[in-house]
């Protein structure tokens, strides 16, 4: 079992309700006022770690290496990090989007190998993190390591309907600089 955010896990299923830690919140912090979905997990791996977000105001929750010990990840070699987690959301009104942390980003090069991952409200496998270490040095992932960040947002299916023409705008075909540097 291991602890994050004040929660103790281990290898059986759980209902919960991601939320800010209630710690975090101060008097001068953003107060959350958006709608709270339910998201069920299933612990896989006695390492994985719960999803949690850093502050009151985080868009997203951490995700975590499920690792038995640190993996480095050379200079433009593609890996897929394991969580230890799967989830159920809650409708196919839902989506979960994992996105690189920025900080791992920046500082070290270390990318989502497909830029953002998609989890379709029908998955039900493992959360693994494609990563791609775009740097130019070696880099370690310990074990427990926050490496990806999971948002959990609306989606919606479109009805695609073929059209003789587009309504016009502004901005027209102009695309990939068109609106300035």
């Amino acid at each position: 079992m291991r602890p994050y955010g004040g929660i103790v896990i281990s290898n059986c299923s759980f209902l919960i309700e991601i939320t800010p830690n209630s710690s975090l919140l101060t008097p001068n912090s953003p107060q959350r006022t958006m709608e709270q979905k339910i998201v069920k997990y299933s612990v896989l791996s006695p390492l994985a770690k719960v999803p949690a977000y850093a502050t009151a105001g985080a868009a997203a929750a951490d995700l975590c290496a499920a690792l038995e010990e640190p993996l480095t990840i050379a200079p433009m070699q593609r890996v897929l990090v394991p969580t230890g987690l799967a989830i159920e959301l809650p409708d196919a009104g839902c989506v979960a989007l994992v996105y690189a942390r920025s900080g791992l980003s920046i500082k070290h090069g270390l990318c989502m190998a497909n830029g953002v991952g998609v989890v379709d409200s029908d998955y039900r496998g493992e959360l693994k993190v494609p990563m791609i270490n775009l740097g130019t040095e070696p880099y370690t992932i310990a074990p427990g390591e926050r490496v990806a960040q999971l948002c959990i947002a609306p989606v919606w299916q479109a009805a695609f309907v073929p059209a003789a023409t587009l309504n016009e705008t502004e901005r027209g075909e102009g695309g990939f600089g068109s609106t300035g540097k």
